[in-house]
């Protein structure tokens, strides 16, 4: 049975996704504001969270923050409840280490799709090894170094780097990306790939991806 941790100040919210996650056969708890939040996941075996953006005290971006400071919830997946009209709030979502969105009002059976898809593409990441040049990446740990000293990456960033490494020198075309890393079940667009090329590069320096303008990216392994 999968957990899911629901954030979310509204309490109509949080009863109607626990109602219709439940339903579904997941375990699910909930907290009112983030401080309960990251309080609640420290406590319970979460496969994923729901994570409201505006709340008081403590919003959405800097829960996902923190939750990504520590490399033990790093497979734990994030997705923000955004209104639709918060464009700056996804990608600061997806900056911040999230690995989707949904946007409100939430419809039962796209959040139950959504989450499901998530959730298989978590399970089928194939665990093995990468070495290309510096960079080493551990699919059976989700950790990635570069010259021994260790990166901590967001799931997706992660993914999305394991791929592309995965056949140096070849070009990955953006809707492959999107297949691969979010899966055909989940809608996002091509600003979802560039903002998290964007951290990687920030992480791991400018040299290891090329973009291939009109296509998409390749890793450099020159």
């Amino acid at each position: 049975m999968k957990h899911i941790l629901i954030i979310d100040d509204e309490e109509e919210i949080r009863e109607l996704l626990e109602y219709n996650l439940k339903k579904e056969g997941f375990e699910v708890t909930t907290a009112e504001n983030g401080v309960v939040g990251l309080k609640k996941l420290e406590e319970n075996d979460v496969d994923l969270i729901l994570l409201d953006v505006m709340m008081p005290e403590l919003d959405g971006i800097e829960v996902c923050h923190q939750i990504r400071k520590q490399p033990v919830f790093n497979n734990v997946i994030i997705c923000f409840l955004t209104a639709r009209s918060e464009d700056y709030s996804q990608i600061a979502g997806l900056d911040a280490g999230g690995d989707d969105y949904i946007s409100k009002p939430i419809k039962p059976r796209v959040l139950i799709s959504r989450i499901n898809a998530l959730l298989r593409r978590n399970e089928n990441t194939s665990p093995k090894t990468q070495e290309v040049k510096d960079l080493v990446i551990d699919r059976d740990k989700y950790l990635v170094s570069i010259k021994n000293e260790p990166i901590h990456l967001p799931k997706k960033e992660f993914e999305l780097l394991a791929l592309l490494a995965s056949r140096p020198g070849s070009v990955f075309e953006r809707y492959n990306i999107l297949e691969t890393v979010w899966g055909s079940d989940i809608i996002v667009g091509d600003r979802t790939i560039d903002v998290h090329i964007r951290k990687l590069r920030e992480k791991i320096g400018s040299k290891y991806i090329k973009t291939v303008k009109g296509v998409g990216y390749k890793f450099i392994n020159e």
